[in-house]
Parts: C-alpha cells; sequence; structure tokens
C-alpha cells in the first residue's frame, strides 16, 4: 500500500509541478502581448537553440509518441519505417522552408501567401485549410491530454470529461496568455521532459537483453507472435495489393504532412534570419530523431515484455504499450499505476498532449483573428492594433470552449480516423501551395483556390467511403457498412490531386480583382518583404 501512496504521491508531484512551472513561464512571457509583434511571433526571441527545441516540441505529439510506439510494438517494420518518417518529414521542411518561410509582420500561412503572391484573397482559403487541418488533430489531442489524466491519478471512466475540461482550462490559458513566446518556453519543457522519460525508459528496457539490439527484436518478434511477417513491412494494413497501397499512401502522407502542420509553419515566419534558421533546423530535428530511436526500442521493449495479446486486448491499435511497459519494467509494483515509473511516463506523456494542444489551439485562433477579417496584414511596422489581440484571445476561448465540446462526443471514437483526415489533408493542401508558390513562377492566389477547394471536399469523401468510416470493428461508425473505396487513408490519390489542380488553377490566369485591391496590397507588404530579405 504505502508503495501505492508513494507512486500516486509522485503523479501528483510531477503533475503540479509541471504545470505550475508552465503557468510561470506564460505569466513571464505574458508581460507584454498587448503587442502583437510578440504575442504572435515572440519566439524570435528564444534564438536558434530555443527556436529549435520549440518547432521539436510542437512537432512530437501524441500520435508521435502514443501510436508510434504502439506500432512498432503490433506491426514492427511498419513501426519503424513511421518512426524515420516522422524523423525524415520534419528534416525535409526545415531543409525545403525555414529559410524561405521568415518574414517580418507574417504571422501565419495566410499571411505569408498573401505576401508572397501579393494577393490577399488568398487569406480565407489558407484559413479554411488551416481549420480543417488542426481541428480533428485538437480534439484527438485533447481527448488523449483527458485519459491520460485520468489514468495517471487512476480515476473511473466518468471523470473523463471533468478532466478533458480541466485540460482544456488550461490550454487556453496557456495560449491566451502566453502567446508564441509562451508556448515556446512549454515546449522547450515538455521537450526536456518527454525525451528523458523515454530514454530512461529505453534504457530499461536494453539493460533488460543485456544491451543487445538484436536479442531484443528477436523477443519482440516473439512475443508479437507474427513470425516473419514482423520483420517486413505490411502487418500493420495487410500483404495483399490494397494493403501495399495504403502502406505507401499513409507513408507519403506522413511524410508531406506532418512537418507541414500550421501550427509548426507559424514558428518558422519569425525567424530572423538565415543561418538562425540553419541551426533552429538542427536543433529541431536532433532531439526529434532521438526520441523516435527511443520509442522505437520502447515499442520493441513492449512486444518483448508484456506480448501482443494484453498489449491488443487493452488496444487494438496498441496506443497504451507506453504505458503498459512501465508495469513489465518495474514488476514489484502491486499494478501498473503502483509505479513510480508509470507516474513519471504518464506525466510525460500528459505533458506532451497539453503542450501539443496549447500550439494547435493557438494556431487555429490566430488564423481565425487574421485570415478571415478584412482588417488581416501587415499595419505600420507590423503591429496589429490592441482590437485584433483582444479578437485573437476570444478567438483562443471560443476554440477551447468547442474542442472541449466536441471531444465529448467523439472521446469514444477511433482516433485514428480523425489524424487521418487531418494529416491527409495537411499533406495534400499544404505542400503543394507551399511548394507552388516558393518554386512555381506564375502561380497565383487562383491556384491556391483550387488546390483548397478541390482537394479539401474530395477528401471527405474518400474517407467516408473508407473502411477507417465504416464497415470494420474499428472503424469510426461501425455499426453503418457502406465502404466502397478500398484504402484507410486517402493520401495516394489526394495528394497527386493536390498538385494537379495547383498547377491548373494557376495555369486559368489571375481572376477578377477588385479595383486597386492588388496594389495596395503590394504596397502594404513591400516594406516588409523588403525588410526580411535584407
Amino acid at each position: 500500500m504505502s508503495g501505492a501512496i508513494d507512486a500516486r504521491s509522485l503523479a501528483v508531484v510531477i503533475f503540479l509541478g509541471f504545470v505550475a512551472v508552465s503557468l510561470l513561464l506564460c505569466g513571464l512571457a505574458a508581460a507584454d502581448q498587448d503587442d502583437p509583434e510578440h504575442f504572435y511571433a515572440g519566439g524570435a526571441s528564444l534564438g536558434p537553440v530555443g527556436a529549435g527545441l520549440a518547432i521539436a516540441g510542437d512537432y512530437v505529439s501524441a500520435a508521435t509518441l502514443l501510436s508510434t510506439t504502439g506500432s512498432v510494438a503490433l506491426a514492427g517494420f511498419d513501426g519503424l519505417l513511421f518512426a524515420l518518417a516522422t524523423v525524415a518529414s520534419l528534416a525535409l521542411v526545415m531543409r525545403l522552408f525555414a529559410e524561405r518561410l521568415r518574414r517580418k509582420g507574417v504571422f501565419t500561412l495566410g499571411d505569408f501567401l498573401a505576401d508572397r503572391l501579393g494577393d490577399p484573397r488568398v487569406r480565407r482559403a489558407l484559413g479554411v485549410a488551416t481549420l480543417v487541418v488542426l481541428a480533428p488533430l485538437l480534439l484527438v489531442q485533447l481527448t488523449t491530454a483527458g485519459r491520460v489524466m485520468s489514468s495517471m491519478f487512476g480515476l473511473p471512466d466518468g471523470a473523463l470529461t471533468g478532466c478533458t475540461v480541466a485540460c482544456g482550462a488550461l490550454m487556453v490559458c496557456y495560449s491566451a496568455f502566453g502567446g508564441m513566446r509562451g508556448t515556446g518556453y512549454i515546449q522547450i519543457l515538455k521537450v526536456a521532459v518527454v525525451l528523458g522519460a523515454v530514454t530512461l525508459l529505453a534504457g530499461l528496457v536494453l539493460a533488460r537483453f543485456d544491451w543487445s539490439p538484436s536479442a531484443l527484436f528477436d523477443a519482440a518478434r516473439a512475443g508479437s507472435k507474427a513470425g516473419g511477417d514482423y520483420a517486413r513491412p505490411g502487418l500493420q494494413f495487410g500483404h495483399g495489393p490494397a494493403g501495399t497501397l495504403d502502406l505507401v499512401g499513409f507513408q507519403a502522407t506522413l511524410l508531406l504532412g506532418a512537418a507541414c502542420m500550421p501550427h509548426i509553419m507559424m514558428r518558422l515566419h519569425p525567424v530572423r534570419d538565415a543561418r538562425t534558421a540553419r541551426r533552429a533546423g538542427v536543433w529541431a530535428v536532433g532531439p526529434v530523431a532521438l526520441l523516435c530511436a527511443g520509442i522505437v526500442v520502447v515499442g520493441l521493449g513492449a512486444a518483448a515484455l508484456v506480448g501482443r495479446d494484453l498489449l491488443h486486448a487493452a488496444d487494438p491499435a496498441g496506443g497504451t504499450s507506453l504505458l503498459m511497459v512501465t508495469s513489465a519494467l518495474d514488476p514489484g509494483a502491486a499494478g501498473p499505476r503502483d509505479s513510480p515509473l508509470f507516474a513519471l511516463v504518464a506525466c510525460a506523456a500528459f505533458a506532451t498532449t497539453l503542450a501539443a494542444v496549447a500550439g494547435i489551439t493557438l494556431a487555429a485562433a490566430s488564423s481565425l483573428a487574421r485570415d478571415f477579417t478584412a482588417t488581416s496584414g501587415a499595419q505600420g511596422e507590423g503591429r496589429a492594433s490592441s482590437r485584433e489581440i483582444r479578437r485573437a484571445r476570444l478567438a483562443v476561448a471560443g476554440v477551447g470552449a468547442l474542442a472541449v465540446l466536441l471531444s465529448a462526443y467523439t472521446h469514444d471514437r477511433n482516433p485514428q480516423v480523425l489524424l487521418s483526415l487531418s494529416f491527409a489533408a495537411a499533406a495534400s493542401v499544404l505542400p503543394p501551395v507551399l511548394v507552388y508558390a516558393l518554386f512555381r513562377p506564375g502561380f497565383d492566389a487562383r491556384g491556391v483556390r483550387w488546390t483548397v477547394y478541390g482537394t479539401l471536399p474530395l477528401i471527405g469523401v474518400l474517407m467516408v467511403l473508407s473502411p477507417a468510416f465504416s464497415g470494420t470493428p474499428v472503424a469510426l461508425f461501425p455499426e453503418w457498412d457502406f465502404d466502397v473505396f478500398p484504402l484507410q487513408t486517402p493520401g495516394l490519390v489526394t495528394i497527386p490531386a493536390g498538385f494537379l489542380l495547383g498547377l491548373l488553377g494557376s495555369r486559368r490566369g489571375p481572376g477578377p480583382a477588385a479595383p486597386g485591391e492588388r496594389d495596395r496590397h503590394r504596397a502594404r507588404w513591400t516594406p516588409s518583404r523588403a525588410r526580411s530579405d535584407a
């Protein structure tokens, strides 16, 4: 009993310590948040190391930490491919976009495209894309934060709604008062906590197998009960033609969409110069690579020490593998929640989800405040009125309240469907728009609108007609059955469609603009562009 009290007391102490420190950091960052340059782009003051770690913190989500661990544990080689794609995605985006997305007075993707193309009509389209990408991701992260919190304290299932509300209140405080710099501090703190916890777990797993990776993999293959299939691709989606296409489509979606999320792009705009951007890229990719390596080791350890049957019974997707392996590594504990190791890892998972929720909420609210209003854009030296800051904070509160309300209706559904929708939208819309805007002369607002408004409905239709939506026990609506599209992830179709629509739309030439609208916009943005390029 004393062990249980000690473990649960440790969970409370770590949880309260993280909340207290993060609120303190947001309070310190809030001193000058009435200045929009600090509220939206305060990350510029973090320097290359801080900016890189903040990007890494925003990039590491519950899907990275929990879902990838489960994929490694249950699907073996497929999970390893997902971890590699996670690192490669961030490295690719930092190499292609980090230096090119920096702009003074630019705070959202709508700002950037309006500046780059000299046409304010792209704002609303980018705002729509931003919300479609971030809304499903926010629901999943918020529900996961509530689940981890209730599990950490051993609360009954009925307490899930209360835990979700508490997490929602914290995320509103972080985003509304801390702004970009405050959430950046929280992301840096999260990286330290999560990397420390996963490194400790990976070390304990390897120690069980005499620090032999080959012995660990052999034990994981035996525990998975998959035989030779564990060491070759196709175990997660199946070895048939549809499974192979699903695997390729999921890898492409993860590679192109994971690091193009708007809340990650938002951190690239305030970077001061090209050298800082390059150094920030190193500090962003390095911790993520170390974390994914640790996740692979922990996932193999879960398969070897816990076994496929128990992991699958707890969660068919393996999302609880990271927490369940702690009980196997601490056999002296009376139960999984009575282990100090469980308390540490659960708090790390909670820090991951809560910090990710804060970053996503801030990005969604910033898009609402700037991309859907007629007064958006740089004003003077990149400053907006205090009315815009109030609007942004109200948007944060509104986004948080709506997310908490909707999560109550989605917490018992398979989160993988919402994640697939979010990543498919990010991979199919944002890379075509950014690549064409940066590298293809003649790309214009019409091409942006064709890409956004043509690809998003296609994603929705294919998702509804896929096995992820109906027809399988793990579908979003398992009681229905009308799946006619054979793939669970639509990226293999929608990613080429996004690039094709952008190309065809921009070849049609610019649409009619209001008299003088484009000239006024160019005049307003030219000084900021000149300062940025200098």
